[in-house]
């Protein structure tokens, strides 16, 4: 199982941009999806972004679509998200994740977790 280590978080402003990291350790396979997810306060985890491993194909999430940019780097085993236009409704607990299903959005659909990185996003 591949174990998953985030980085990247901070204290920004609105507006602002932040490029979170996942770094990978284990073998990554081809059909591998790697997702971001988030976790606000009083609020249940939701799906953000992923990217396949293979041909860096992502899809997003409607809320962060057209400013979050999700990438990967197969030499370095990390995949990224990119995200800009930051505003305060994307304070979160980021999260990485990995799964074998293409299109997954779930949560159980994933079965290595990172620890999370915490953003904020000051008004």
């Amino acid at each position: 199982q591949v174990q998953l280590v985030e980085s990247g978080g901070g204290l920004v402003q609105a507006g602002d941009s932040l490029r979170l990291s996942c770094a990978a350790s284990g073998r990554i396979f081809s059909n591998y999806v790697m997702g971001w997810f988030r976790q606000a306060p009083g609020k249940d985890r939701e799906f953000v972004a992923a990217i396949r491993w293979s041909d860096a194909s992502p899809y997003y999430a409607r809320p962060v679509k057209g400013r979050f940019t999700s990438s990967r780097d197969n030499a370095k085993n990390t995949a990224y998200l990119q995200m800009n236009s930051l505003k305060p409704e994307d304070t979160a607990v980021y999260y990485c994740a990995a799964s074998t299903a293409w299109g997954a959005t779930r949560q159980a659909d994933f079965g290595s977790w990172g620890q999370g990185t915490q953003v904020t996003v000051s008004s």
